[in-house]
């Protein structure tokens, strides 16, 4: 018999959170662990596909303007029965996500505008204080 404790999953968790330091690599880290599980969860194409230009997005905002020294930002993936809800949580509570038409050669300002357009919902929680969780959901059911 053998009495090895195994750390491994037997089935994929309907949950995932992970503490990334707000920085651009720390974003597209991100984004390539919120691929890699949402690989083991068999969304519909379409779902991960949105769904990874979402967690790229929000991360980018969260290192860019969320960014406090020594804060790191929370990035949670949570499946349920018909919803996919991505959060990014930071340090940030004073600087809320604000939408503005871009400038047509600016280089940036186009974040939230990609975010309104992919989610098929999205907003802001304030709290505990200094956070704030941006966070967006993709229905799964949608064909």
């Amino acid at each position: 018999m053998n009495s090895e404790k195994s750390t491994q999953l037997l089935s994929p968790t309907d949950h995932f959170s992970v503490l990334l330091s707000p920085t651009p690599r720390g974003a597209r880290l991100a984004r390539l662990l919120a691929t890699d599980w949402m690989r083991t969860r068999d969304l519909p194409h379409r779902v991960t596909e949105a769904a990874e230009h979402l967690v790229a997005e929000l991360a980018a905002n969260a290192a860019t303007h969320g960014r406090l020294p020594g804060r790191d930002f929370r990035l949670a993936l949570l499946a349920r029965h018909v919803t996919l809800r991505i959060e990014v949580t930071d340090t940030r509570g004073d600087d809320l996500p604000r939408r503005y038409a871009p400038t047509p050669d600016g280089e940036s300002g186009r974040g939230l505008l990609l975010v309104d357009a992919l989610a098929d919902r999205w907003g802001v929680k304030l709290g505990p204080v200094p956070r704030k969780t941006v966070w967006a959901e993709l229905d799964l059911s949608r064909t």
